[in-house]
């Protein structure tokens, strides 16, 4: 009989019914699973969050809830070495590939159980310093920040499904809020055993988590103003969980990470000998080729000053070169498939797109050479790259190819056209500068940073501690406006608002202060 992934609800775990969703290997394409939630009652799914999990929560303070958080990083490391493994299998990626989705989410639980600690032993946070409202200095307001009574419902997409739950559960929980997992179906087999392990840990209350293993069915039917939902993944999805009726009939808090167009930004002062030229190469082909391109925050456009274009392109095709495509499971192999069939042909579909305003200089789209795969099996698709004959050409700046495909794009070498032509992304989640001089950096910053999330800027005297633009650190911004969705996550303790209800308190400061205390 095939393994079956059953979902985590209401205490325990159900196998669903009906038609079962197939996983497979995406580089060998053996059969490893199946999953289905037909069956499975969404709405006590919810209740129970609503009733058991959030109770339970909101009565712990946020230091007590930190050294829950902590506990879950600890349960989850405990067991990294089985979940590499299975990264490897299910998703297709690398060792490192495979490390870097892990241990990016248990760092990120670990992060905030230190922030829980920093936060205390209290239930709510101030906002602000006291406010004298009349002439009378004793009439005085405050601004509270407390837990909503509901459920946080988190849907992950499909490239990080260890790291994707974290990041939004670390939060969510630290909040005090109950928390609903829907990892991406289809590479689910990896945060289903993460579940299985947290589970088996038993270090949640009753009802603080629980895990939808398959499609969503009537769940968000049932949302109400107490609850959030958390989506990320494609655009096209996100307009669908916008437009739910109960999402807007009640005005659900809904947080959102879709499409994002990254770019590079070469700047005119940088050196072909230089250490930030040297980074810039490295972090542009380590966004192509890490989880195979498959990354919210990957690198897609490549802004090159006119008269360094040829040097960079050779530069930059030597510098994919390195990097051997294959089997994710050797270790010499650092880009492995995509994850399954459907993201091998969209791929395909984009490459096919670009090729009309630009020309392929590296790669054709097709498989490549590959390390010890055979002939047709897999998901593959090999590191492209593209150059622009039309720097503000719609398809290139309109249309995300997720997967290891870049295009160069000439600008004139000014800071002010590298801002034009980085803004016709609509909203992104990062972008990253490559310069060593101010002159540069200033106006590039403050043009594009109402279209950003998240600005990177890379230079000779960090290179030995750069993260790259890739990296979503708990402590900064992740998200961005217009097609990135319009969404906040992380920020360190900026992160906890969107599961708390900012209220004004008005009254006597005498009597205020007896439960607001200054902190």
């Amino acid at each position: 009989m095939a393994r079956r992934l059953a979902s985590y609800v209401c205490g325990e775990w159900v196998e669903g019914k009906g038609s079962f969703v197939p996983l497979h290997n995406p580089t060998t394409e053996e059969f490893l699973a199946e999953t289905s939630t037909e069956g499975v009652d969404f709405r006590a799914c919810l209740e129970y969050a609503r009733t058991r999990g959030n109770p339970s929560l909101r009565s712990l303070t946020f230091a007590q809830r930190g050294v829950l958080v902590g506990k879950l990083a600890k349960a989850i490391h405990e067991q990294r070495e089985e979940l590499i493994e299975i990264s490897i299998a299910s998703g297709g990626n690398t060792r490192g590939d495979a490390k870097f989705d892990i241990d990016g989410g248990t760092n990120t639980l670990a992060y905030y159980a230190k922030l829980g600690e920093k936060i205390g032993d209290r239930t709510f946070l101030l906002d602000g310093e006291p406010e004298q409202l009349s002439r009378n200095p004793r009439f005085v307001g405050r601004h509270i920040q407390t837990t909503l009574l509901g459920a946080a419902v988190h849907i992950n997409a499909f490239n990080f499904p260890a790291w994707g739950f974290a990041e939004k559960a670390a939060v969510a929980i630290l909040a005090g809020m109950p928390v609903i997992s829907k990892p991406a179906t289809s590479t689910s087999v990896l945060a289903h055993r993460i579940m299985e392990i947290v589970v088996e840990a038993g270090i949640l209350p009753d009802g603080a988590l629980q895990f939808i293993c398959g499609g969503t069915g009537d769940l968000l039917d049932h949302l109400t103003c107490q609850d959030t939902l958390s989506f990320t993944g494609s655009g096209s999805t996100a307009e669908l969980l916008r437009a739910g009726k109960a999402v807007i009939q009640n005005s659900v808090r809904a947080n959102i990470e879709a499409d994002s167009l990254n770019a590079a930004v070469l700047a005119p002062d940088v050196e072909r000998e230089s250490k930030t030229y040297d980074l810039f190469l490295i972090e542009v082909q380590r966004e192509m080729t890490q989880k195979a391109g498959q990354k919210c925050t990957a690198v897609r456009r490549i802004l090159v000053p006119e008269g360094m274009v040829e040097q960079v392109q050779e530069d930059l095709i030597q510098q994919i070169r390195t990097v051997k495509v294959g089997n994710p499971a050797l270790k010499a192999v650092r880009m492995g498939p995509l994850a399954t069939k459907r993201q091998q042909e969209d791929v395909t579909e984009g490459i096919e797109r670009l090729r009309g305003v630009a020309e392929a200089i590296h790669g054709d789209g097709s498989r490549g050479d590959l390390v010890e795969v055979p002939d047709g099996v897999g998901y593959f698709v090999g590191p492209t790259l593209f150059r622009a004959s039309q720097s503000d050409a719609p398809e290139i700046h309109g249309h995300e190819v997720f997967g290891p495909v870049q295009t160069i794009l000439p600008y004139s070498g000014k800071p002010e056209d590298a801002t034009r032509l980085v803004n016709l992304g609509a909203g992104g989640l990062v972008a990253s500068l490559y310069t060593d001089k101010v002159d540069f950096a200033e106006p590039f910053v403050f043009g594009s940073a109402p279209f950003h999330g998240r600005l990177h800027i890379g230079s000779g005297k960090i290179a030995d501690h750069s993260l790259g633009s890739g990296a979503v650190l708990p402590q900064m911004l992740h998200g961005g406006p217009g097609r990135a969705g319009g969404g906040e996550e992380l920020a360190g303790l900026r992160g906890l608002s969107f599961y708390l209800q900012r209220t004004a308190v008005q009254g006597l400061k005498t009597l205020l202060e007896k439960f607001l205390p200054p902190e």
